[in-house]
């Protein structure tokens, strides 16, 4: 079975790709390398001894999409391509709406000109909003806090639209929660370009002494200790997800949701103190003020995953802490 993994060298489409190749899927990427690097290739090929196709395109591209469509067999796709930092989408929302959306379009656009009907999305549990309660089950109430979640929220919304249009149509939308951790080996793991969004690549950036000391965003929050909190989930049990994903695509019509996350909510600090404890290293920090489009806590009900794919998050906090650690030194030693 031929899998197309838009956005397949970034974080968790890196991830992905290797559960794929383990699997035995043959595994097409695209990727514009806005957020990665070529060398993620011969990492994912170190650890997995496969070969994959690649093309260097913009899923935006309608001409080159169709051209990967036309010289591959796909079966189904997987959409990771995107923006994906909150902070950034409230600073250049248009660029958010312009990019995320029109990929979006294109893809399922040359999609249905060459009938593949399964899809697994890469959404987000910004599509809650501020819960009412908590933890998040599929059927909350939609909206969100930044355009960043608006993005993800509409093209929902989209893939919902072509599925009553098209019965055949038979997308997995996969809400995510907090994906940190890195493949065990060491070889591929999130180093985003610039200064982190996300928290766990920020505090990696301060453990190697890159950053002086990290930002916490906020204290005054309704937490137990004042900063958010949050469902951190180790990637690899995140890439393992879209596998059952796929299954559940290809074996049923219609749209299916699920939250993937592990259902227990850590704070910052909670992930600070736990990256310091098994890593032996200290991470001085200062809070400073809220950060644009955030919230107080967010965390998953897990259980119609459990139900209908059969997937349970497995690994911990502390794997999570280790193996970015793991992750980040190696790609030091790398350098020197």
């Amino acid at each position: 079975m031929n899998i197309l993994v838009t956005g397949g060298l970034g974080f968790i489409g890196s991830h992905t790709v290797v559960e794929l190749l383990n699997n035995n899927y043959d595994v097409v990427v695209v990727d514009n390398l806005s957020n990665s690097t070529i060398d993620v290739i011969d990492n994912i090929e170190k650890i997995t001894s496969k070969k994959f196709k690649f093309y260097n395109i913009d899923v935006c591209n309608y001409d080159d999409l169709k051209t990967v469509f036309k010289e591959n067999k796909i079966d189904s796709v997987i959409h990771f391509a995107g923006y994906k930092a909150v902070g950034e989408s409230v600073d250049n929302p248009i660029m958010y709406y312009e990019n995320n959306l029109y990929s979006s379009i294109i893809l399922c656009k040359v999609m249905n000109e060459f009938n593949v009907n399964s899809l697994v999305f890469s959404s987000s549990a910004t599509v809650y909003g501020i819960p009412k309660s908590l933890p998040m089950k599929e059927d909350f109430p939609l909206s969100a806090t930044s355009p960043y979640g608006t993005t993800k929220l509409m093209i929902e919304n989209i893939l919902k639209d072509i599925s009553i249009s098209n019965p055949n149509f038979s997308p997995v939308i996969l809400r995510y929660f907090n994906p940190a951790g890195a493949h065990s080996s060491g070889l591929i793991g999130e180093n985003p370009k610039g200064i982190p969004n996300n928290l766990m690549p920020y505090i990696m950036r301060v453990a190697t002494g890159d950053l002086e000391e990290l930002s916490v965003f906020g204290n005054d929050y309704d937490t137990h200790d004042g900063t958010g909190v949050r469902d951190y989930i180790h990637v690899v049990d995140l890439a393992k997800g879209h596998l059952k994903a796929i299954e559940k695509s290809m074996n049923t019509s219609g749209v299916k949701v699920y939250n993937l996350g592990t259902g227990v909510g850590y704070s910052v600090l909670d992930l600070v103190n736990t990256f310091s404890k098994v890593n032996n290293v200290p991470i001085p920090y200062k809070i400073v003020g809220r950060r644009a489009g955030d919230i107080a806590s967010c965390y998953a009900d897990p259980s119609k995953a459990y139900n209908e794919l059969g997937w349970r998050a497995e690994l911990s906090m502390e794997d999570m802490c280790r193996d970015s650690y793991n992750f980040i030194m190696k790609q030091k030693e790398a350098k020197n």
